[in-house]
């Protein structure tokens, strides 16, 4: 007999501690708040592990219905829960990563006047995530995804008085309504010719079609809709855009939502929609391609950011285009092994940058750092291992996921892999730099760091009243216990997929196996051997082949290591004389391509001049003139239809009577609902 998990209860309690916190957290101290948030958030990861420890025992996928919902025709849509290996996966990275953000957002928001907002704002993010990934069919699933945009949007802006923030805030909301329309429209189209939503149903169908592999059919068209939307919520080209102008909002918001789990949104998505795509190789390739620019456009935008937060932002971004190249070419689980693995890393580094940023009250300029490993250690020991990771050293985390995704890539295409090896390589580069400006060398800040310098001004709001010691601070104990466990995490998260060529048995593909069982489509694995051509764990053949393209991405990585090494160690003059030798090159890259710039020239100006006075002149027209000139017209029409009520008709006053009293039942029923 299958147990019953209470699946609902996961999400459900971090909703409980944000009403909490939201309607009555003013009034508690910040102990109190504190305790709020971490309880009802810890209970939800605990509950995520006691439902890891039973899942051997279930019969999956185990579905568990929470309530009718959508009746229309024979269109049925219930409130229900989906966990399989590929949920459980998500359930325990969100709740797991998001319980050590909320340890260490205590520490790091302590003095913020918000305080009891911001933890509500994070447990709401919390539900609606866990919403997303615990949906058992595409509507509770855009609940989700519609919910954690709500958040998003709440907490970039969270310093709301900040001009940047609430820009940025309105950046994200709107950017994401882009893809989300497209997102939208595929649903449709699945109602309209499949009559469901319902992951099971849905699938099954699905699974029955052939493969468009010479023409672009129905399921290519929702294919590539539901690309729209990912590219919107895992910020990949053209959408990209919101991600870093994020950044402003808390650190801990970076950590939680643009590192770790909003954005593997449109990852998790087109991975549990694998069978659509597996039987549409166009639109797999259009996520392979969007994948792979995306990878390499941010990671040389990334290259130049002085900014450490926004050097973070557009490695993110860089990060989700490997994962999107890896279900661009089939292999997603290498992409959602790359998804958890960069939960550790990229987490830690958010956090570890926002200790940096602590500990200097506020500051977030590289060029004003410098010699910090000796100042902060445990920050600095505790960053060297996410920066290893990302850069693909084994034997962190990061080298495992990244080279099986460069190899399913180079079993596709050389040009996929290619691409893949030379942002490898500009990740390392990028990355180390980012460590050496930070923590080596002499100090290049002003003197009396750790006393709020500019703050107020464009640094981050949560510092700008560090008092300090005089001088350059580690963090407190409650932010550097979550580093240091991410750190471990980061070392070893990546064991369970230790590939074959390497002595392992990737445990971890061959978990996510039973989900991705299907058969990759010829037009995709066009020219891989047999035995290569099925989702799991790694193909047995070419080990040897396989090892030699490890070692030259391990190469790659070293590669940028050494040039990090000589150019902001070494020789710091030379950035500014290659700098000045590239001259517009540089320039343009500095100023990131300038998409956003042609962005406000083709979209934002236009858009917003243009509604601005259609809108003005609606109300002019519309509104002003047809209160004040029209006004007898107004008061004739609006007595004949009053006038039209007293009829003298009974049938006609009951149907008034009946109208009411539904209205009322109706009112009666929802209050007793609140």
């Amino acid at each position: 007999m299958t147990p019953n998990l209470h699946l609902c209860l996961i999400p459900l309690l971090p909703l409980i501690g944000a009403a909490i916190n939201g309607l009555l957290g003013r009034r508690f101290s910040r102990l109190q708040v504190s305790a709020i948030a971490l309880g009802f958030c810890g209970a939800a990861f605990v509950m995520a592990l006691w439902v890891a420890a039973r899942f051997s025992s279930l019969t999956v996928p185990y579905i568990e219905y929470v309530a009718p919902w959508i009746r229309a025709g024979d269109f049925r849509a219930d409130f229900a829960f989906y966990l399989d290996q590929l949920s459980l996966v998500m359930l325990l990275v969100v709740t797991g990563v998001g319980f050590l953000i909320h340890v260490y957002s205590v520490g790091y928001m302590w003095k913020d006047s918000g305080f009891y907002r911001f933890f509500s704002y994070l447990n709401l993010f919390m539900f609606f995530m866990l919403t997303l990934v615990l949906a058992g069919n595409y509507l509770v699933m855009f609940i989700g995804w519609e919910g954690v945009g709500l958040a998003s949007y709440l907490l970039i802006g969270f310093w709301f008085t900040k001009d940047s923030a609430a820009s940025a805030g309105k950046k994200a909301f709107i950017v994401n309504r882009i893809g989300d329309f497209g997102f939208l429209i595929g649903l449709f189209l699945m109602i309209k010719h499949f009559g469901s939503l319902n992951f099971t149903q849905l699938f099954q169908t699905v699974s029955g079609m052939g493969v468009e592999k010479d023409e672009a059919g129905l399921l290519t068209a929702i294919g590539v809709l539901l690309m729209v939307g990912a590219a919107g919520k895992s910020a990949q080209i053209p959408l990209y855009v919101w991600l870093p102008d994020a950044m402003e909002g808390p650190t801990p918001v970076s950590a939680l939502i643009h590192a770790a789990t909003m954005v593997t949104a449109g990852v998790y998505m087109v991975a549990r929609s694998h069978v659509i795509f597996e039987r549409a190789p166009l639109a797999l390739m259009v996520v392979a391609i969007i994948g792979t620019l995306t990878a390499l456009f941010a990671a040389t935008i990334g290259l130049v950011q002085t900014d450490i937060k926004k050097v973070l932002a557009y490695s993110t971004v860089s990060q989700l285009g490997y994962m999107f190249m890896a279900c661009g070419v089939a292999a997603f689980s290498a992409g959602i092994f790359h998804l958890m693995t960069h939960a550790f890393f990229k987490g830690l580094l958010f956090l570890a940058a926002g200790s940096v940023i602590h500990s200097l009250g506020g500051e977030q300029d590289m060029r004003l750092m410098g010699g910090l490993r000796t100042k902060i250690p445990w920050t600095f020991w505790t960053m060297t291992a996410a920066t290893f990771a990302i850069a693909g050293f084994p034997p962190f985390a990061g080298f495992f996921s990244k080279d099986e995704i460069l190899w399913r890539a180079s079993r596709v295409s050389l040009v996929y892999w290619g691409i893949g090896l030379f942002t490898a390589f500009l990740t390392s580069f990028y990355m180390f730099r980012l460590w050496f400006l930070t923590f080596f060398g002499e100090y290049r800040g002003p003197e009396g760091a750790g006393l709020g310098h500019g703050a107020g001004q464009h640094h981050d709001a949560a510092h700008s009243d560090v008092p300090g010691d005089g001088g350059i601070h580690e963090s407190p104990r409650v932010m550097l216990i979550p580093l240091a466990i991410l750190a471990v995490l980061s070392v070893i998260g990546g064991w369970v997929g230790v590939p074959g060529s390497l002595g392992g048995s990737n445990h971890f593909g061959k978990f996510l196996s039973p989900v991705f069982h299907s058969t990759i489509p010829a037009a995709v694995s066009e020219g891989m051997p047999p035995e290569e051509r099925t989702e799991g764990p790694e193909p047995t053949a070419g080990a040897r082949q396989e090892l030699l393209y490890t070692t030259v991405s391990v190469g790659a990585a070293f590669l940028g290591l050494f040039l990090a090494w000589l150019l902001y160690w070494r020789r710091p003059e030379l950035p500014q004389r290659i700098a000045d030798s590239l001259g517009g090159l540089y320039h343009t890259v500095l100023h990131k391509y300038y998409v956003d710039e042609l962005y406000g020239m083709l979209v934002v100006k236009p858009v917003v001049d243009g509604s601005t006075r259609i809108l003005w002149q609606g109300i002019d027209q519309n509104v002003i003139d047809a209160t004040v000139n029209d006004s007898a017209d107004s008061a004739r029409h609006l007595s004949d239809a009053v006038r039209h009520m007293q009829s003298g008709n009974i049938r006609s006053y009951a149907g008034w009577v009946a109208l009411g009293a539904a209205l009322v039942i109706a009112y009666m029923v929802w209050m007793g609902v609140q």
